[in-house]
C-alpha cells in the first residue's frame, strides 16, 4: 500500500556560485560533503551510505547549474518518490538560492524539515558560506 505524500519545498540562501552548488548537489564526491557519509556512483544510481544503512536513489533528471532529481529506487515504500534540488539566481541582488522539493508522509514534516536543516548547515560549512 503506498501512503499518500505531501510535496514540501524549502528555501536556502548560500554564498555560493551556481556551478560549485551544483557539484554539490549532482556527483558523488559533492553529495559525500554533505548530504550521506559516502556515495558510490554506477552509472545513474547513486548508493547513498549512511552510519551502516545504505539506499539508492537514480539521477532521474538534471539540468546543468539549474536543478538535479533523485528519484528513490529498490525500496517499495518509496516508489515513485523522488526529491529535487534547484538553483535560483535572483536577477536584482544575485543571491543564489537553493530550493528542496521533497516528500513526506503526514505527520513527518517536521522532522523531515529539522533533517534538511542540519544538511544544508553541514553544506554551508563545506562551502565556507556560514
Amino acid at each position: 500500500m503506498t501512503v499518500q505524500r505531501e510535496i514540501v519545498e524549502l528555501e536556502y540562501i548560500l554564498n555560493t556560485s551556481p556551478g560549485i552548488l551544483y557539484n554539490r548537489l549532482s556527483t558523488a564526491s559533492g553529495l559525500s560533503e554533505w548530504f550521506a557519509d559516502d556515495v558510490i556512483v554506477d552509472g545513474k544510481v547513486f548508493v547513498l551510505k549512511w552510519e551502516g544503512s545504505e539506499q539508492k536513489v537514480e539521477q532521474s533528471l538534471r539540468k546543468d547549474n539549474k536543478m538535479v532529481r533523485y528519484t528513490w529506487v529498490e525500496d517499495e515504500d518509496l516508489e515513485g518518490v523522488w526529491f529535487e534540488f534547484h538553483i535560483n539566481v535572483d536577477d536584482l541582488t544575485g543571491d543564489v538560492a537553493l530550493i528542496i522539493i521533497d516528500h513526506v508522509e503526514p505527520g513527518d514534516k517536521e522532522d523531515m524539515i529539522d533533517i534538511w536543516n542540519r544538511q544544508i548547515e553541514t553544506l554551508k560549512r563545506g562551502l565556507g558560506s556560514i
